[in-house]
């Protein structure tokens, strides 16, 4: 996969997906990503494991990198995982 090239100025998006429905999260995210900008970053932070193994399967492959995937400081049932898009 072609790395993303980090540009200054782009905002951070954070979902926080816990204590929602896996199917509506994953709806959701593919709509926010769609509007972002490339290389703009988003945070995606849940609870629910199968959200976590589904996330990046609704994402074409070649359109984003991950940059954290795993578990938070605040605790093993709560994850978050960070990416950015790629070019369009």
């Amino acid at each position: 996969m072609e790395e993303c090239r980090e540009v200054a100025g782009n905002e951070d998006i954070i979902l926080d997906f816990r204590n929602t429905f896996s199917s509506i999260s994953l709806l959701k995210m593919t709509e926010v990503f769609s509007r972002m900008r490339p290389s703009q970053v988003m945070e995606i932070r849940g609870s629910d494991p199968d959200i976590r193994k589904d996330l990046l399967k609704v994402l074409p492959a070649a359109s984003y990198e991950v940059l954290r995937d795993g578990e938070s400081y605040t605790g093993p049932d709560f994850f978050r995982v960070r990416i950015r898009k790629c070019q369009d």
